[in-house]
């Protein structure tokens, strides 16, 4: 999985790749039980992933979900792996309650936007602000 978060943080403009920030954090994710991490894998090697974390919304009065870590090696997509990847999480999260779903994809990651407009995600008029502590 860090092999894979490397990759998606090498084309994600506001991320660096730091495996032992991404370890701590998939542990963290993996205790959790408002928290899921999905992998796909062949022949014993994670060639995919996702992850999704519950956040309660005012504007929902409920959970949502907050999905990130969406990569599948190059040489396996286009194969339906990361549409599965996004269903099984999709799936799981309905049985939590989840109303609506949502994502950051970075703006020049044009391949990633289209893979998730191809399979219904929509763009929102809201922008993503961040302050680092």
């Amino acid at each position: 999985m860090l092999g894979l978060l490397r990759l998606l943080f090498s084309i994600e403009k506001d991320f660096s790749c730091n495996e032992e920030k991404q370890c701590r954090g998939l542990v963290k994710m993996l205790e959790c039980s408002l928290a899921a991490v999905l992998v796909a894998e062949s022949r014993n090697r994670v060639i995919g992933m996702c992850t999704g974390q519950l956040v309660i919304s005012t504007a929902e009065g409920g959970y949502s979900l907050l999905v990130e870590d969406v990569v599948v090696e190059p040489s396996r997509r286009e194969q339906g792996i990361g549409r599965l990847l996004l269903d099984t999480l999709e799936s799981w999260a309905m049985g939590k309650g989840v109303s609506r779903l949502q994502l950051l994809a970075d703006k020049s990651n044009g391949k990633g936007l289209g893979f998730y407009m191809k399979n219904g995600w929509q763009r929102t008029n809201l922008s993503c602000l961040r302050k680092k502590t």
